[in-house]
């Protein structure tokens, strides 16, 4: 999928067609974004610059959840609740950074990456808005 040059899409002022000096190369090409959504588990694994991996969900049905008494589990996912990066994702159930889930345990924040991580890493909400509190009282903000 190689994207045209942009700016040619003016002619010359002589009325001629622009043609570009060069074509993109690897490394400036765009893929399409990879959307994480709810159902039994399937990555995808992709080559990346400098020999690298990257390994990427599109689907995924369980989520590794950070309580306070700092222990990490794993828990079902039951559907996406809130994703401010898109209107659209929320409406699909699309899994990103920042989205809000409702799991077997309560609401969670995703803090991974699901389209470039492959897993979904998450905060229980009433923890993380205690924690918050209590970091705003040490500043003095509240």
């Amino acid at each position: 999928m190689r994207k045209s040059v942009e700016n040619l899409a003016t002619s010359k002022l002589t009325g001629g067609r622009r043609h570009p000096l060069r074509v993109r190369r690897k490394y400036e090409i765009d893929r399409y974004p990879n959307e994480a959504l709810t159902n039994s588990q399937e990555t995808v694994t992709r080559n990346v610059r400098g020999k690298n991996v990257k390994t990427a969900l599109k689907t995924i049905d369980f989520v590794n959840l950070s309580s306070p008494d700092s222990k990490v589990t794993k828990t079902k996912i039951i559907k996406v609740l809130e994703n401010s990066t898109n209107s659209d994702y929320q409406r699909r159930g699309v899994i990103t950074k920042g989205a809000i889930l409702e799991t077997q345990e309560g609401k969670c924040r995703v803090v991974s990456r699901p389209g470039q991580d492959g897993v979904v890493n998450a905060i229980l909400i009433k923890w993380l808005n205690e924690r918050l509190r209590a970091c705003r009282n040490l500043v003095g903000l509240f």
